[in-house]
């Protein structure tokens, strides 16, 4: 009886991973232990942390833990550890493009400023990317929870270094708190520098989050968008301007978004024809990369593999690699597909 094809030979692309989040789990305790930072036991028992987020208290735990992990990060090393680790474990899963998001801001006042580290980033991402063959790209991201002066202050520095790897920019942090129009200054920034407007939307709130990223924030892609699956107008649309929807079905998880992986509707959003990127968030904090997600399309949700195939030209599709780049990449996607099936 043939086996199913290997999902991490399957070419994709990554577009929704957090930097702090990639860290290994040994990186963490590894630079907890150099830099004589004391690590809290869900983050140092070797096994991804109990997370709840759909309330506040919730949500104010999984921030406290992703700070706690981006305090080891504090010298030029550690960042540029974190990224060829990163690029490492990319290309094992199959992820041949990755775009990895990080708001500089968090990093700055270890790395000597704010230009300095997004600086230190873009180069370890070069680096990287020609160790390993995994091309990187980073979209700069402002804190929901910030005021909207500094996003329109990262919008400009992300629009500067729009020509040495900065392709994107973005929202994250609690959609709950906030409003997306507080930030369309910025994101009209990041549009008119010729950046991709890729807002977080979807996840914690419901459908209307969606919508105010797509009429006050010109959003290209989503972050999450998975709650749009309660509107079908609103997957309808995304449909129609083929907006992709970066679906990170082990986060949905662990935060609490659904109680089970089969309550994560990948297949209701896949059919209404919504382009999606299956991304891992932050595996450091969820214990799942990216091939898992591909896994668990296939196992819980059904996905077959030219279905699978099909989630990976679309991720390769709503990213901003070149012309040349997705060529390439949709060809590999094809001859995966046309192999067969190993016996």
């Amino acid at each position: 009886m043939d086996q199913p094809r290997d999902v991490r030979a399957l070419p994709k692309a990554h577009l929704h991973l957090h930097f702090t989040g990639s860290m290994r789990p040994a990186t963490l305790l590894e630079l907890a232990e150099k830099h004589r930072v004391r690590l809290p036991e869900a983050l140092s028992s070797g096994e991804p942390p109990r997370l709840r987020a759909t309330d506040e208290r919730g949500w104010f735990r999984f921030q406290r833990l992703y700070d706690t992990a981006r305090s080891v990060l504090r010298d030029e090393a550690d960042i540029r550890r974190l990224v060829r680790e990163t690029a490492e474990d990319e290309a094992r899963d199959g992820s041949r493009w990755l775009e990895i998001q990080v708001d500089p801001t968090s990093y700055a006042p270890r790395l000597g400023g704010l230009i300095p580290a997004l600086e230190l980033i873009l180069d370890a991402t070069r680096e990287a990317s020609e160790a390993t063959g995994v091309g990187i790209r980073v979209l700069v991201a402002a804190n929901r929870m910030k005021s909207p002066m500094d996003a329109r202050t990262l919008a400009r520095l992300a629009v500067r270094y729009a020509d040495r790897g900065v392709v994107g920019f973005g929202l994250s942090n609690d959609e709950r708190r906030g409003l997306a129009r507080d930030f369309d200054r910025a994101f009209a920034i990041a549009r008119n520098g010729g950046l991709l407007a890729a807002p977080h939307g979807g996840e914690l709130s419901g459908p209307e989050s969606v919508r105010d990223c797509l009429d006050d924030l010109g959003a290209g892609r989503i972050g999450h968008g998975v709650r749009a699956a309660e509107d079908p107008r609103l997957m309808q649309r995304l449909a129609d301007r083929q907006v992709t929807c970066e679906v990170c079905p082990a986060s949905n998880v662990s935060l609490g978004v659904y109680e089970e992986p089969a309550l994560v509707p990948l297949r209701t959003l896949f059919e209404a024809g919504v382009p999606l990127a299956l991304g891992a968030d932050d595996p450091l904090l969820f214990g799942s990369r990216l091939a898992a997600q591909y896994e668990s399309a296939r196992t819980v949700h059904g996905f077959s593999d030219a279905e699978l195939a099909e989630l990976a030209r679309q991720s390769i599709r709503g990213s901003v690699a070149p012309e040349d780049v997705r060529k390439v990449l949709l060809a590999d996607v094809d001859a995966w597909l046309a192999a067969g099936a190993t016996g």
